[in-house]
């Protein structure tokens, strides 16, 4: 793995950690960081490859073209990503919009999903995650 991938990979797991602590506390901020856990994921997995992207929305179009399309991911990663992209919307700019206990709780088992796809298409190429 590259330097920059294990980077990645290091704020994936303490961003998954911070939502999951934050998740009754703190929805807003468990969604967000929630959201980070999966993007920093993905964005890992990419960089092994060497690929990276300078827009959010540009990872999330490359999740559902070369992780959803080409059958590497089940349809649920992508919708997993998707949900969690919109509700970081709402937790990080949302106003008087506020992300729900449930949503909060949603959205970290939706990171987690992820970060367990991420970790499986790693092995399945020879890489071990911690």
């Amino acid at each position: 793995m590259n330097p920059e991938a294990a980077d990645l990979w290091q704020r994936t797991v303490q961003a998954l950690a911070t939502a999951q602590s934050l998740s009754t506390s703190d929805p807003d901020a468990a969604a967000s960081r929630a959201y980070y856990a999966a993007f920093y994921a993905v964005s890992a997995w990419f960089t092994m490859s060497g690929t990276t992207f300078t827009r959010h929305s540009a990872v999330e179009a490359a999740v559902h073209r070369d992780l959803i399309k080409t059958g590497l991911s089940a349809a649920d990663t992508g919708k997993a990503y998707s949900f969690l992209h919109n509700l970081r919307s709402t937790a990080d700019y949302g106003g008087r919009m506020h992300v729900s206990s449930e949503e909060a709780t949603e959205a970290v088992a939706s990171a987690g999903l992820i970060v367990s796809e991420i970790r499986r298409l790693a092995a399945a190429q020879g890489t071990q995650l911690p």
